[in-house]
């Protein structure tokens, strides 16, 4: 009882020193070195997991990698004996956090080390590893270290990783060689490794190098860390080679000991399925020959112009200014300033809505600019006083100023959302009836020539491939995207492209699939 207390007293202490040490930092400078502490409650029950799959009665030697101030140890010391832990070692490579949490747990048999865990190398292994390692994306992550995370994981783990990997990616691999065989592992990272390209060597390694056990997914609209964007999973495994016809628990919602949802996935079905956050919601792999979304758009992000509020004005600022309306042209505003699923359009093209705003485009070099348009040249040299022509974007075109060839589509869908905006629809497509371009949050959807061909035969058909697009049920769009802390969702050209439109083949006479199930097209009837 004396033992509890004094338990309860140091975690009491530990989540008031972590609110204090985080409010000495700025939202910033946190989010760029990745720290987002773990809440008490979910190191507790990620802990009482762990009592469940590791054998009982063994001592337990435990590493955490990026302790902070000890959430998971104290989380330890709470679930399991004491005279089960006969070693606990954490390492913190920031004193800010590292400082106090040794005189925080001076008192106590961790051992915390105020070093880089990336460039230490292995003084003994350990079979329990739990962590929430710092999210530092890749563009934060200087390009030698880069070089030496790389090879550091080909040693540890002989996994390649992709130079768009997060830190956590190098974490988990690097830990490898920290772990006695048959050792257990939780990690809290994000979830986006599950569908994105650069996680897929970090899926090689789960499915080969270790056996899987568990991926639990929490709901994204539980934001488990407030201070961050992210959708995070628990992924479990044991340093042991996956036996035969292994299958793992995927699960999701509510806590890790209590899921709302969770089947057993064959590990052959995640070696052929891309996306894994399709699980456990859907355990069943698209059919072969189904006509999808590639076979009728082709779907391109819109512009990115490197400075909205340079290249994008209204009519009022465009005329105050003196600039020629010929080098301008409609485009459309965020999707929040679209009431309505339809743009109608006036007899100059322009978007019938009460926000209009138009984009500076055009491609004549600055000499030619000066002589015509005296006005815009003056509005150029305004812009590089304020730096525009050197942002990324900007200074990799030429010139400068000119932007993306994204002609008006028919149909545009927008890029990311929530469900819980217009009627439970994260994303909506919506039919372009004007002159409009559009900006990089939605998706332009350019009918193939294949497409066209019966649109220009069918001039109803448009109408109805829309209709179409927007009984998609959310659920198949969310399948193919993908989702971040919040429920925010977001989807890719790639990925739009890869959603079932069985429902737009049935309005086409004539489309069919070929014998092989590969190739999809539209035969001549006539």
């Amino acid at each position: 009882m004396i033992m509890e207390l004094s338990i309860n007293i140091v975690e009491q202490n530990r989540v008031k020193l972590q609110k204090k040490l985080d409010s000495e930092k700025s939202q910033d400078e946190r989010n760029r070195l990745g720290q987002f502490a773990t809440p008490e409650t979910l190191a507790l029950d990620i802990l009482q997991y762990a009592n469940t799959i590791v054998p009982p009665n063994i001592e337990i030697r435990f590493l955490d990698p990026a302790i902070g101030t000890g959430a998971f140890y104290s989380a330890l010391t709470t679930v399991f004996p004491r005279e089960r832990i006969t070693e606990a070692l954490g390492f913190e490579i920031d004193p800010h956090y590292g400082k106090p949490a040794l005189d925080l747990w001076k008192n106590s048999e961790v051992t915390i080390s105020i070093d880089d865990f990336t460039k230490t190398r292995p003084s003994s292994c350990f079979n329990l590893i739990i962590c929430n390692p710092p999210y530092v994306r890749h563009h934060h992550i200087d390009y030698n270290d880069k070089i030496r995370l790389q090879k550091q994981a080909i040693e540890s783990s002989s996994i390649k990783i992709s130079g768009l990997a997060g830190l956590y990616c190098y974490f988990l691999l690097l830990s490898h060689r920290w772990m006695v065989d048959d050792g257990v592992a939780g990690w809290l990272i994000p979830g986006e490794f599950m569908d994105v390209n650069y996680g897929k060597g970090l899926k090689n390694y789960l499915l080969n190098k270790v056996t899987l056990l568990h991926i639990h997914r929490f709901d994204p609209g539980d934001v488990q860390f407030s201070d961050a964007l992210v959708s995070s999973a628990v992924v479990w495994f044991r340093k042991s080679l996956p036996p035969k016809n292994h299958s793992v628990i995927f699960s999701f919602g509510g806590m890790l000991s209590q899921p709302n949802i969770s089947r057993h996935i064959p590990v052959k079905k995640l070696l052929k399925e891309a996306k894994w956050t399709r699980f456990p919601n859907s355990d069943n792999n698209r059919k072969e020959k189904v006509p999808t979304l590639s076979d009728f758009f082709q779907i391109k992000r819109g512009i990115a112009t490197g400075g909205n509020s340079y290249f994008i004005l209204n009519a009022e600022e465009i005329e105050s200014r003196n600039l020629p309306m010929e080098v301008f042209k409609p485009i459309l505003p965020s999707p929040r300033y679209l009431p309505n699923y339809e743009i109608l359009s006036d007899e100059n093209g322009f978007p019938l809505l009460e926000r209009q705003l138009f984009l500076l485009d055009i491609r004549l070099q600055e000499d030619e600019i000066e002589r015509r348009y005296a006005m815009l040249s003056d509005y150029l040299e305004y812009g590089k006083s304020l730096g525009i022509h050197v942002r990324y974007l900007c200074r990799h075109r030429k010139p400068w100023y000119s932007q993306e060839n994204r002609p008006p589509s028919p149909i545009v869908c927008t890029y990311m959302g929530r469900t819980n905006a217009k009627g439970g629809r994260p994303f909506r497509f919506i039919l372009n009836k004007s002159k409009a371009t559009i900006p990089n949050v939605y998706l332009a959807m350019y009918p193939t020539p294949i497409l066209k061909k019966e649109i220009e035969s069918n001039s109803e058909l448009i109408h109805k491939i829309w209709k179409a697009l927007n009984q998609i049920t959310p659920e198949m769009l969310i399948g193919e995207g993908r989702v971040y802390g919040g429920g925010l969702h977001k989807i890719e050209p790639g990925e739009l492209s890869n959603v079932d439109a069985s429902m737009i083949a049935a309005l086409i006479p004539g489309f069919k699939t070929s014998p092989k199930g590969k190739q999809l097209s539209l035969f001549d009837v006539n």
